[in-house]
């Protein structure tokens, strides 16, 4: 079965709405619906944003539900020059920037008990999501995509993130989605579209462009579930 998250209802919304012989359980405060798309089994939940939210609902999806792959799906803002808004970005890796015991010697961003700074994706899964974007028309982008519990709106925060940790793209999901999917040994990917430049026009540009954005992250996710229909009919 496919999980599939995303923080906010215009992300996950129109996933939930093709979701054929659906049933729907409530659990942490979190609903999740299970069915077919596409006759392929998935389970899809709206965490609400940030970190916290996002490993609740991720950990819970994991624990109740047959899972084998997880994709967080929806919007973010660009890092890069290069990334542009309504381009598309597929993570390699995820870090989660606001985790700081730089006063106790370790790196900013360092995840104790995974000990590491970043969490790759998988690498099957990313490249069928990054093919699958293509093949829908859009400009992709692969490298790491940064969580925080920060909507970023500022120059200094987007160059201290970019600077520290590479990263090409912000949101506050992905991160813990990827730290809860690495500890329980889950295959994770995190697809999204740009809505803004992570700067002092984001406030501007974030409610002009995250229905355009959402609405092309949906797309390639039901494309790829399509692929996924077409992969079982051979078999």
């Amino acid at each position: 079965m496919i999980g599939i998250i995303g923080a906010m209802d215009v992300e996950i919304d129109s996933i939930k709405s093709r979701i054929e012989n659906k049933t729907s359980s409530v659990i942490s405060g979190v609903e999740f619906v299970c069915g077919f798309i596409e006759g392929v089994m998935v389970c899809a939940a709206k965490c609400s944003p940030g970190k916290v939210n996002a490993a609740i609902c991720a950990q819970a999806m994991i624990d109740n539900f047959d899972i084998d792959r997880m994709i967080n799906v929806g919007v973010a803002c660009s890092l890069s020059e290069d990334v542009v808004i309504k381009n598309v970005v597929i993570a390699s890796d995820v870090c989660e920037y606001d985790i700081d015991i730089t006063a106790l010697g370790e790196p900013r961003g360092f995840i104790n008990g995974l000990n590491v700074i970043k969490i790759k994706t998988d690498d099957e899964l990313s490249e069928q999501l990054a093919r699958t974007a293509i093949n829908c028309g859009e400009k992709i982008h692969r490298g790491t995509i940064a969580s925080g519990d920060t909507f970023i709106a500022d120059g200094g925060l987007k160059d201290m993130i970019k600077g520290e940790f590479g990263a090409i793209c912000g949101e506050m999901e992905g991160g813990a989605i990827g730290h809860v999917c690495a500890c329980a040994g889950v295959p994770f990917g995190i697809l999204r579209s740009i809505s803004d430049g992570g700067d002092e026009n984001s406030q501007l540009d974030y409610p002009t462009f995250k229905k355009i954005a959402a609405e092309i992250s949906t797309a390639i996710i039901l494309e790829y579930i399509r692929t996924q229909r077409n992969q079982y009919s051979l078999f």
